[in-house]
C-alpha cells in the first residue's frame, strides 16, 4: 500500500488519503468511538448528461440501483440490507450521482458486497422499473400544484435557457413515461465507472482492511470513458420578474443573481458576504428586514449555488399575494445597500466568528464527516481543506467583501420568479 497523506481537521479528526493496491483512492478517517463504518461516494456526471428529450434518466437510475442486484431481486436485496441493519442509499443531481453506506463493523464484508452488487450488477428488472416509474410520475403530478416546485422549475428554465441545467433533474411525467431499460443501462454504463469516483470512509476500520474492501467494490467497475463537456453558463434574464400563475393565497418567490464557484479563490469572501445578507438563519439582514421588522414572510434566505458549469446566488421567500411587491422591494433595497456600503466591521467580525465557531458542528457524526469529505474531494479543494477552512474565513477583509460584492451584485439586477397570483407588481 502506498504512503498516506495526513492532515488534522477542525473536527478534530485525522484524514488520510488511502491508495488501494488496485489504484483506487479513498479519504479515510479511522475512529473507534462507535463500531460503525460510514461511506460516501460521488461519481462525476449526473442529470446534465440525460438525453435532451428524456430528462430524469440519471435520477431514475439512482432510485433503481438498490432495487435488485446480482442474484437478488428487489425484495431479496432489501431483506439482506434489513437483516444486517445496513443503510444504503443513492442520489443524483445535475453534476453527479452518488450515495452512502452505513454498517456495523461486524457486517462490513456483507455491506460492501451489497454495495458492489448495486453499483456493478444492478438488475433493472421490469417490475422494479415500472414501480419506480409510477412513484416518480405520481410525485411529479403532485408537484404540479406545489408553488415552490413550480417557481424553482420556472427559474431554471428562464435562467439557463437551452442548457442542461434548465431541465428538471427528476424529469417530467411525459419524459419519465418514455424512459426505457436501455436508457437506464446506457446511463449506468456512462456514469458508474472507476476513474472518476470520489470516496470517503469514516469509522472503526483500519487502512489495510479498508483497502481490500474498496478494491472489491470500486475496483470491480469498468474504466471510465470521457463525458461530453457541459458548456459553461451564466444566469440570464436578470432584471426580469416572471410569474407562474397558481391560484394560491400566498406566493412563493425565487430570486437569484450571479455567483462564485466553490473552487474559485473568491468563494470564501462570497460565503461570508452571503451569511451577512441571507445565510444567517436569524441574524442576516434579509431575515431582520423582511421578517422581524415588517412581518412580510415567515422565512427568507439566500445561499451560494455552485455547479460544474455555472454558479449563482440564490434566494427564497414566500408572502401574501398583496405583499409581494413590497417584499421584493425590501429585498432589492437591502442588496443594493449592502453592495454600496458593505457590512460594518462589527457585522463582518460577527459573521466570521459564527462561521468559524459553528464549523465543527458539521462533524458530529461519521456520516456527516464522510459526506463533507467526499464533497471537498469532488470540488478538488484538497485533503487539507478542513484544516485550512477556518483560517480562510478568518482572513477575509472588507476589501475581499467588496470584491465579492462587485462580482455578485455589480449589475444590480436579479432574476425573480413568483409562483402565485401576486398583485401590485
Amino acid at each position: 500500500m502506498t504512503p498516506t497523506v495526513e492532515t488534522r481537521s477542525a473536527s478534530p479528526t485525522v484524514v488520510k488519503a488511502l491508495i488501494s493496491p488496485g489504484g483506487v483512492e479513498a479519504w479515510h478517517v479511522e475512529s473507534d468511538v462507535v463500531p460503525l463504518i460510514a461511506v460516501a461516494f460521488t461519481f462525476e456526471g449526473g442529470a446534465a448528461h440525460d438525453p435532451v428529450d428524456k430528462p430524469g434518466v440519471a435520477q431514475m437510475l439512482g432510485r433503481l440501483l438498490d432495487e435488485g442486484a446480482g442474484n437478488y431481486d428487489s425484495d431479496a436485496f432489501q431483506e439482506r440490507l434489513a437483516g444486517r441493519a445496513i443503510e444504503l442509499s443513492f442520489n443524483a443531481g445535475n453534476d453527479a450521482i452518488g450515495g452512502s453506506l452505513k454498517t456495523l463493523v461486524k457486517h462490513a464484508d456483507e455491506a460492501f458486497e451489497l454495495l458492489r452488487l448495486a453499483l456493478a450488477e444492478p438488475r433493472f428488472d421490469a417490475d422494479a422499473i415500472e414501480r419506480v416509474r409510477a412513484q416518480t410520475i405520481a410525485g411529479l403530478r403532485y408537484q404540479q400544484n406545489d408553488p415552490g416546485v413550480m417557481a424553482t422549475r420556472r427559474f431554471f428554465e428562464a435562467g439557463f435557457p437551452g442548457h442542461p441545467y434548465s431541465r428538471p433533474t427528476s424529469g417530467t411525467a411525459e419524459s419519465v413515461a418514455a424512459i426505457t431499460r436501455d436508457d437506464l443501462v446506457a446511463m449506468h454504463r456512462l456514469l458508474i465507472a472507476r476513474g472518476r469516483v470520489k470516496i470517503a470512509v469514516v469509522g472503526a476500520i483500519d487502512a489495510d482492511r479498508l483497502s481490500v474492501l474498496i478494491d472489491k467494490v470500486f475496483g470491480s467497475l469498468h474504466e471510465a470513458k470521457p463525458l461530453r463537456i457541459i458548456e459553461p453558463a451564466s444566469l440570464v434574464a436578470t432584471g426580469q420578474r416572471l410569474v407562474a400563475d397558481l391560484d394560491v393565497p400566498q406566493s412563493v418567490i425565487r430570486f437569484g443573481t450571479h455567483g462564485i464557484t466553490w473552487c474559485d479563490p473568491g468563494f470564501i469572501p462570497a460565503y461570508v458576504l452571503n451569511h451577512i445578507l441571507g445565510g444567517g438563519a436569524f441574524t442576516s439582514r434579509l431575515f431582520q428586514e423582511v421578517r422581524e421588522k415588517r412581518g412580510l414572510a415567515y422565512s427568507v434566505g439566500t445561499s451560494l449555488v455552485s455547479y460544474r458549469a455555472a454558479s449563482m446566488t440564490w434566494g427564497y421567500t414566500a408572502t401574501k399575494n398583496e405583499r409581494v411587491a413590497e417584499c421584493l422591494d425590501v429585498i432589492a433595497s437591502e442588496i443594493a445597500r449592502l453592495h454600496a456600503d458593505g457590512p460594518t466591521d462589527e457585522e463582518l467580525q460577527k459573521a466570521k466568528d459564527y462561521l468559524i465557531g459553528s464549523y465543527a458542528l458539521g462533524f458530529d457524526t461519521s456520516t456527516k464527516i464522510a459526506h463533507t469529505l467526499v464533497q471537498i474531494a469532488f470540488e478538488g479543494l484538497g485533503i487539507d481543506y478542513i484544516a485550512r477552512r477556518n483560517e480562510l474565513v478568518a482572513a477575509v477583509t472588507q476589501a475581499d467583501i467588496r470584491s465579492a460584492s462587485d462580482r455578485i451584485f455589480g449589475t444590480g439586477k436579479m432574476l425573480t420568479v413568483i409562483a402565485g397570483r401576486p398583485t401590485g407588481l
